[in-house]
């Protein structure tokens, strides 16, 4: 699903986004990567997958694959209970697959497509199907609901430090203008994740 997309000035909010990563997230991430022992770490990325397979299971739904919600299902359901609140996921080793879906990939499915993309302040990469996508799933999350509000905000702070933690082996495969490798990996990753992995890599045809 290849596209052709013009310009490579980035963004203002591109910008914005790169400073503060560099002088505030990266540090906090590079500091609970380093202070945070491996198996608290894995602890906390079970328990955030198991909050995201509540939007996994209902995405799976919409799009029709039945098969794919029924295994999310399940996962919630087993992780939730004997897996204490997801800190553990017997349900991998039960071989009850993660499907990794949302409303932006739901909506191409729909075939809305994705229109320009858009850089979120504080989000990063996105387009404007995706961004609507964004604020679904952030109502469907069960974090969302959690009171009081400032537990709710440390539930959120601790995802976007661990998600940037597990980005960091990432960082030196950045190559060439940033915004554009940002950009172009950002439209290539969808369409592996919209494809279901049924997709030819054509990233490097961009540079």
């Amino acid at each position: 699903m290849h596209r052709t997309r013009r310009g490579t000035r980035g963004s203002l909010t591109h910008q914005v986004n790169e400073a503060l990563d560099a002088s505030v997230l990266r540090r906090v991430a590079v500091g609970y990567k380093r202070a945070v022992p491996s198996v608290v770490q894995q602890g906390v990325g079970n328990v955030l997958g198991n909050l995201g397979d509540v939007n996994d299971a209902v995405n799976n739904l919409l799009q029709g694959k039945v098969g794919h919600f029924l295994s999310d299902l399940g996962r919630i359901l087993i992780n939730s209970t004997v897996g204490l609140a997801g800190i553990l996921d017997p349900a991998t080793e039960m071989d009850l697959e993660d499907h990794n879906e949302d409303f932006g990939q739901t909506f191409a499915r729909w075939g809305i497509p994705a229109g320009p993309y858009v850089v979120l302040p504080f989000v990063g990469p996105s387009s404007v199907r995706d961004g609507v996508g964004r604020i679904l799933d952030g109502r469907l999350n069960p974090l969302c609901y959690v009171h009081p509000v400032n537990h709710r905000n440390i539930g959120y702070g601790v995802r976007v430090v661990h998600d940037r933690a597990g980005l960091l082996a990432a960082d030196k495969l950045v190559f060439g203008d940033r915004y554009v490798f940002f950009r172009e990996a950002y439209f290539q990753h969808r369409d592996y994740l919209i494809l279901d992995g049924e997709v030819d890599d054509s990233f490097a045809d961009d540079f």
